[in-house]
């Protein structure tokens, strides 16, 4: 502007001064001020950084803002002095400007860049991305916020369903339904990243989809799109929004309990998000969807797998052992749910557990009202006895009814806290001998002790001295006379006669 009022004045040769304040729409007096002063004047006074701004008196509110909360943007931090301030002398432009000069001064942000993405006709697409905030303060004490995002493509109408739980794929489907639902119509296909919730592998570009999310797709009505690995740039729309939603929505609130997040989501999705000017349509997302997107959607009926998890039942994860967590007690469920989800509810006294996929009930046990109790139901197990009574009769196959049922009974009294593992072993011992000698068995369940162990080196032995020609009895099996290296056990414990003993006195 000086630069123009010295040219038109050419030094008292051009228009006069008030020919430039009409020409250039100031007043005589701003035209008289500047043509007063020299170019030294009017340089030193425009570098002078420290010169009086309106803003100044706000500048301490603003640095707070900005070193507690370093990532808010420009705009609310605008809105947040609105709230506090009411009003400003000063345009939106100024305002910014002015946040950005203060923000370099007292924080930094990385900058993330996106490619291009072009537009799509209405009613086609919606980008979908999870998202998670860590150490929102939710009544009282910093929680993480798990949180979805999903945004039309055409009309950048924008959604946010939140959860205070971890992600999964049946909160993924319910948030599916409220986005929809809040959208007033189905798009013919939403865009995902790789996620397991959606996609379980990628090979070649062959994707193996989640075949509950693909069922609730399929039933819904519309297509599942996968995008390449890390590639942000292909669903570029939500990407923005899920940054937006973390820095806008979330980032410097404090909420009182769950009912006042999700009531503040749904405030700031109908007055602030939906309602602003998008920076690429020139356009309110919720004015373009209703004037030209929202009869392109397809109606939206909530499918019945929406319903068999919303209707009562409280989804659980199954631990390893078999049992789910239900008001700080356990409960089993059939070891073919083992770390899989089912759902519970109670009904009067009793806890009822039901398969998610098909609604079918798959237990039931009486509901505890204390802590710390365990409740298992021995038909979730495997049946030990049912296992046992299988090697018993195995075992009976070889060696008869009676034999059998006394071989089993000294393996019991034997090694009673291993009896399943004692029958295995026994088992396999007999099935590996060749031939079995059903006296010498008899003989050894009346001894004291007889393991699975001891079973084999029996057999063993009873081989060896069959193939030495000797019976059980120790005596020949035919005219051969005792070996030499054995006649010498013989007279283990007896006097040779050729050394006297005596004993001294006590």
């Amino acid at each position: 502007m000086i630069h123009k009022i010295k040219a038109l004045h050419d030094d008292g040769q051009g228009l006069s001064i008030r020919a430039i304040g009409q020409e250039l729409g100031i007043s005589r007096n701003t035209v008289r001020k500047y043509l007063r002063q020299d170019e030294a004047t009017i340089e030193a006074a425009q570098s002078n950084r420290d010169r009086d701004k309106k803003l100044d008196a706000h500048r301490d509110y603003i640095v707070y803002l900005l070193r507690t909360f370093p990532r808010l943007s420009s705009v609310k931090v605008a809105r947040k002095l609105r709230e506090k301030v009411g009003e400003l002398a000063v345009s939106e432009r100024t305002l910014r400007r002015y946040v950005q000069q203060v923000r370099s001064t007292v924080a930094s942000r990385q900058r993330r860049y996106y490619e291009p993405v072009l537009d799509m006709v209405p009613g086609v697409q919606c980008q979908v991305d999870p998202g998670e905030l860590r150490e929102v303060m939710i009544g009282g004490e910093p929680r993480p916020l798990y949180f979805v995002v999903f945004v039309l493509s055409y009309s950048r109408l924008t959604y946010v369903g939140v959860s205070l739980s971890p992600l999964d794929t049946a909160i993924f489907i319910r948030l599916h339904d409220e986005a929809f639902r809040y959208f007033g119509g189905l798009p013919e296909e939403c865009v995902y990243d790789q996620t397991k919730m959606v996609v379980i592998s990628e090979q070649f570009r062959e994707l193996e989809v989640n075949q509950h999310f693909h069922e609730y797709a399929t039933t819904a009505g519309f297509r599942i799109h996968a995008c390449c690995g890390y590639d942000p740039e292909s669903k570029g729309k939500v990407e923005a929004g899920v940054k937006y939603a973390k820095q806008d929505a979330f980032y410097g609130e404090v909420f009182r309990n769950e009912a006042d997040l999700r009531a503040h989501v749904q405030q700031w999705l109908d007055e602030v998000a939906n309602v602003r000017t998008h920076g690429t349509t020139g356009q309110q997302p919720r004015a373009l969807c209703d004037a030209e997107e929202r009869r392109h959607l397809r109606p939206y009926l909530t499918p019945a797998c929406v319903g068999r998890e919303a209707g009562g039942l409280a989804p659980r994860r199954v631990d390893k052992t078999g049992l789910i967590a239900w008001k700080a007690n356990k409960y089993s469920v059939p070891m073919a749910y083992q770390q899989g989800r089912v759902g519970v509810r109670e009904a009067g006294d009793r806890l009822a557990i039901h398969d998610l996929e098909s609604g079918e009930e798959i237990a039931t046990h009486a509901l505890h009202l204390g802590k710390g109790h365990t409740s298992r139901n021995e038909n979730h197990y495997r049946d030990h006895r049912q296992q046992e009574a299988d090697l018993e009769q195995a075992i009976a196959r070889h060696l008869g009814r009676t034999l059998g049922r006394q071989l089993c009974d000294k393996l019991r009294q034997s090694v009673p806290y291993h009896y399943k593992d004692q029958l295995r072993g026994a088992r396999q011992v007999l099935e590996a001998e060749p031939e079995l000698d059903l006296t010498l068995i008899a003989d050894w369940v009346t001894r004291e002790r007889l393991t699975a162990v001891g079973l084999k080196e029996r057999l063993a032995a009873a081989r060896l001295a069959k193939a030495r020609g000797w019976d059980h009895d120790g005596d020949a099996a035919g005219p051969c006379t005792t070996p030499a290296e054995l006649a010498q056990y013989g007279r283990l414990g007896h006097s040779s006669g050729q050394q006297e003993v005596t004993h001294g006195a006590a």
